[in-house]
């Protein structure tokens, strides 16, 4: 699961792997990764990846899963945050001072999207006191939110964004600088058809697309019965954090509506890419 990734890379390191990136790309489903994948093979003759996978934590929220693959722990155990995502970056250097690293050798950094940032984020990962280097790539996220005609549509943009040349800019910069790169995601996304709003006001903690998560067992009853919905608790997630899921790929918008969405339990918002990235350092 995305959570195990944080010790999965402290036993890279202690295995040789001095300098390692974390590339999380927000949203990235497994048939998008394909995409990206083959326009980096062909954009890259030295590129190769070891192609693997790992579960997102349910439910397939931000707030949970990216949380969880940062920390490297349960939702129980970051129950103050579980609603945002403003704690990663103290989260993600606490794992790896526990593991040995200072906090100058420790980087973070979320929102990357295009290229005038890279001139920044070399500045920082060029330095040789960096050993460990997590960001958040959040394009695809962006891009899934805005969508209008699905999947389809969603797979034109990214071959778009692919184009500007970002993407193989970002890996080359870690490769030239000595860092194996990992990439994965905290969930992916999924077509999805509306099943009826709910309008419950502020009842509802988290109103995501594809689940509402609810603080006591009152409230999560409270989703009226004509609602295509159902209950699934984890022992990993705090006790009063209870999340309830629209059915099969139905979301919790007009019905009949056409959205792409994650939150939920599909195949397609749950297993996510593990992927190893090698490539060839170019000559400096």
């Amino acid at each position: 699961m995305v959570h195990h990734v944080p010790r999965y890379l402290a036993l890279r390191r202690s295995a040789g792997e001095d300098r390692v990136a974390l590339l999380v790309f927000d949203g990235l489903a497994m048939d998008q990764w394909i995409q990206i994948r083959e326009h980096l093979a062909d954009s890259i003759p030295s590129f190769s990846s070891d192609d693997s996978g790992c579960f997102a934590w349910l439910p397939t929220l931000t707030s949970v899963s990216r949380q969880a693959l940062f920390s490297g722990l349960k939702p129980r155990e970051f129950a103050n945050s579980i609603e945002v995502t403003s704690k990663e970056p103290s989260l993600w250097a606490r794992f790896w001072q526990d593991h040995g690293l200072r906090p100058s050798e420790i980087y973070f950094q979320e929102g990357l999207k295009n290229t005038g940032q890279l001139i920044e984020l070399e500045e920082v990962i060029s330095k040789p006191s960096t050993k460990v280097v997590g960001l958040v790539v959040d394009m695809i996220d962006e891009i899934v939110h805005g969508a209008m005609l699905g999947k389809r549509g969603i797979a034109g943009q990214i071959k778009a964004w692919c184009e500007t040349g970002f993407v193989e800019k970002l890996v080359r910069l870690f490769a030239d600088h000595g860092y194996q790169i990992y990439l994965t995601a905290d969930h992916g996304n999924v077509d999805a058809e509306g099943i009826g709003r709910l309008n419950q006001g502020a009842v509802s903690e988290v109103r995501g697309e594809r689940v509402r998560t609810y603080r006591s067992e009152s409230l999560a009853a409270s989703v009226p019965p004509e609602i295509d919905a159902f209950r699934f608790d984890s022992a990993g997630l705090p006790p009063d954090f209870l999340p309830v899921y629209a059915d099969t790929r139905g979301a919790f918008v007009p019905k009949g509506d056409q959205i792409v969405a994650h939150g939920g339990a599909s195949v397609e918002e749950l297993i996510v890419p593990f992927v190893k990235i090698t490539m060839t350092r170019t000559a400096t």
